[in-house]
């Protein structure tokens, strides 16, 4: 049974990825460039607070950025107020020649580092977040109503860039459907900077009209407001599949100085999901001579590179592609597409071999060059093209026989020849660069070895490390790392890869029950395989606190594979990340763990996973006998049409239709949790309640939690939400009455907020 000791190891699991830093402590390296990237300063976590490291790559050097001991007693003499060097009361800095600033205590303050003497100082605003700064430090752009205006950063005088905006008709916004206003109102943000690229000489930025003015609307209704006053009705334009009116994207350029106007001489872009500037499909060229974008149709088969003339407007077309699925220039969907604009050539992403490939063409003629990579792996990103030298650095996942989404560091030369690996070892690497691209600081790890932080040059020599992640204190909660297993797919040849978590406490005499913790893609997967859970594994390692044995698994159409791999979702969504292989790898691993109880099978998920984890309790009632769905996308013919018609077609009602499990309501048969915020504007809470309604319809007894304000991710009622699930599970699974505990809120720190958006 769960106890409340238990309980208490899973809130801390639970705080672990939504407020990081006190179970594990240098396991992330924020650089906060200087001196043009030549240096960097980052905090680094130890437990009690936060400590500030200086890097200098060239000099092979970390330090700390200043002497936190002198500081500390230095804001004490002038504050009066006791500062534990171990734990500043600050978690930024602004680092200048000499000094040190920072707020503490309700007051900024600056720090000589010559006498080490505090004083109070003028508050320098690090920069407004509703602002898009200038390369040259001395023009922000920024929203006023439906317009984008400039201001001056040296005197504070504002003029219009545009005057012609009306609402659905605005300048620099992406669609409504992500725009997430109910989040970004409780953080107290009206609503996202603009979508605005500056030109590298500051004198234009690139932006879009966006054009949603016969889109549809949708509705969502606030019960309480914050003000406490009554139901308030909050609209939303937000587009279903088939929807003859879907939001575009007029690409524009702006002179800053003269006020000039540049409209694109083409077709508004499509822009189900995200905005075009913000999603870095569209970018200036390295010298500012040229915008490029990419722009595909509806049913995603052709994708485009243009070249579009910032003084007339004149689009041209470089290059083409066509397919017989979906064209993509990245698996991961919300990742920057890997194509590079060089000086006379283009590094173009293609999957026309079967796997994801860089191809050289002529960036005049648009005739292709060359293959520049080849073999059964993929290219994952381009990290930096050296012209000079005639070789391209990227990395690429399928290089590691154990694991083939781990990712390595290479490079090759441009015209096919030279591959090599940069990091040549079995672990998984994140790469993080400055501007100019001279060393990049890489983080090495696997889901069960932790990260190593250091810097490195472009031949793979450690220049500096920078940290070695500490997880005393969470293997003091009992955690203890989890398996990365291998299995077959249902079709009993394809290998897949999941991460196996073991309870807490673990005792083999004994059986214990087993969640799914399914998240389906097809636009990202569930498992990463770094060390870091992430977003998608907040809930595993407390679920195994609780004494759950938790698997995670990435079937046929996820990405990060082949081509064919990834197309298994091709007009499937409905197998929400083929369930199908979920049943095959529980049964497998139960074989060979006899702990595992078969008879025991929960699943749990939210979004996506959410409709996964439903859909599971429809299709395979003889497997999982529990489940909770929270945020679940369960209807698709009335959800995003950008994600629906991604995978399912841009014209197919008939897959819409498979893959909406309202209709399959009369199949339940074991017992299934529903939760969904009132105020969710990226899955709308009508989805929950469809499918309520038809279980209700089938006389199905069934569980329904409503939570009031709440939007997606739940992020002000995280850990109450995730107890009542917890709750739930115990008592489904366990039989065990849970214990009553109640934890207390997670505060949205700036990690979370990083983390949500990027």
């Amino acid at each position: 049974m769960s106890t409340t000791q238990d309980y208490q190891a899973a809130e801390q699991l639970l705080r672990r990825v939504a407020a990081p830093g006190e179970l594990v402590t240098g396991d992330k390296v924020r650089p906060q460039w200087t001196d043009g990237g030549t240096r960097f300063w980052y905090a680094v976590n130890n437990g009690a607070g936060k400590r500030f490291v200086l890097a200098d790559p060239a000099a092979g050097t970390r330090e700390p950025a200043f002497d936190h001991a002198r500081l500390a007693a230095a804001l004490a003499a002038a504050s009066g107020l006791h500062a534990d060097p171990e734990a500043l009361p600050f978690t930024g800095i602004a680092l200048l020649a000499n000094a040190v600033e920072f707020d503490a205590f309700g007051e900024y303050w600056r720090c000589d580092l010559a006498e080490y003497t505090c004083e109070r100082a003028e508050f320098t605003p690090p920069g407004n977040p509703l602002e898009v700064i200038s390369p040259d430090g001395k023009t922000a752009v920024h929203r006023l109503g439906h317009d984008l205006w400039a201001r001056s950063l040296s005197d504070g005088s504002q003029w219009a860039l545009t005057a012609d905006g009306a609402p659905g008709h605005q300048y620099g916004t992406g669609p409504e459907c992500t725009a997430n206003s109910t989040l970004l109102r409780k953080i107290g943000l009206p609503y996202l900077p603009p979508a605005v690229a500056w030109s590298p000489d500051s004198t234009k930025v690139l932006t879009h009209r966006t054009d949603e003015r016969e889109v549809r609307e949708t509705h969502l209704i606030e019960a309480r407001p914050a003000d406490g006053g009554a139901p308030r009705t909050h609209t939303q334009r937000f587009a279903h599949p088939g929807d003859e009116h879907v939001p575009r994207a007029e690409l524009v350029v702006l002179d800053v100085a003269t006020g000039t106007v540049v409209r694109a001489q083409a077709e508004p872009l499509l822009m189900p999901v995200m905005s075009p500037v913000a999603a870095q499909w569209a970018w200036w060229a390295a010298d500012g001579s040229a915008v490029y974008y990419l722009s595909r149709p509806r049913d995603q088969r052709t994708l485009t590179l243009h070249r579009l003339d910032p003084a007339t407007g004149e689009v041209t077309t470089v290059l083409s592609e066509t397919g017989a699925t979906r064209v993509e220039p990245n698996q991961w969907a919300y990742e920057p597409p890997i194509v590079r604009v060089l000086t006379d050539e283009v590094l173009w992403y293609s999957q026309r071999d079967g796997w994801g490939h860089l191809y050289r063409y002529d960036l005049h003629t648009g005739a292709l060059l060359g293959q520049v990579t080849s073999g059964e792996w993929a290219v994952r990103q381009i990290l930096h093209v050296d012209e000079a030298g005639r070789t391209v650095y990227f990395t690429a996942s399928g290089l590691v026989d154990e694991d083939p989404y781990r990712r390595t560091v290479c490079r090759a030369g441009l015209d096919g020849s030279g591959f090599a690996k940069v990091t040549d070892d079995a672990l998984d690497h994140v790469a993080t660069l400055p501007g100019d691209r001279a060393y990049f600081i890489d983080s090495a790890s696997t889901v069960d070895t932790p990260p190593v932080t250091t810097v490195r040059d472009w031949t793979g020599k450690v220049l500096v490390e920078l940290e070695r992640a500490d997880v005393t204190g969470l293997a003091a909660t009992g955690w203890t790392p989890p398996e990365r297993f291998r299995v077959k797919a249902a079709d009993g040849e394809t290998d897949l890869y999941g991460v196996l978590y073991r309870p807490r406490g673990f005792d083999p005499a004994r059986r214990y029950p087993v969640v799914d913790n399914v998240y389906p893609g097809p636009q990202v997967t569930r498992v990463t395989p770094s060390f870091d859970p992430g977003g998608m594994g907040i809930d595993a390692e407390p679920l195994a606190a609780l004494g759950f044995v938790v698997v995670a698994l990435d079937g046929r159409g996820t990405p990060g594979r082949s081509k064919a791999f990834h197309d298994a979702s091709a007009g499937r969504l409905a197998d929400a990340g083929n369930l199908a292989d979920h049943v095959a790898a529980l049964r497998q691993l139960a074989e060979s763990r006899p702990w595992m109880d078969p008879d025991r099978v929960g699943v749990f998920g939210h979004s996506g996973g959410g409709f996964a984890a439903a859909r599971a309790m429809l299709d395979f009632p003889d497997v999982y006998t529990a489940g909770v769905a929270l945020s679940g996308s369960h209807d698709a013919r009335h959800f995003n049409a950008g994600f629906v018609e991604s995978y399912d077609g841009a014209d197919n009602p008939e897959a819409w239709a498979r893959t909406s499990s309202v209709d399959l309501a009369d199949r339940l048969a074991g017992k299934l949790l529903l939760i969904h915020g009132e105020m969710d504007d990226q899955v709308h809470p009508d989805q929950t309640l469809r499918l309520a309604d038809r279980l209700i319809a089938a006389g199905k007894d069934f569980e329904l939690f409503i939570v009031p304000g709440a939007e997606h991710t739940f992020i002000d009622h995280l850990a109450y939400v995730r107890t009542r699930c917890w709750d739930f599970l115990v008592r489904e699974l366990m039989g065990d009455q849970p214990p009553a505990h109640r934890p207390a809120p997670i505060p949205i720190g700036p990690e979370l907020l990083a983390d949500l958006f990027g």
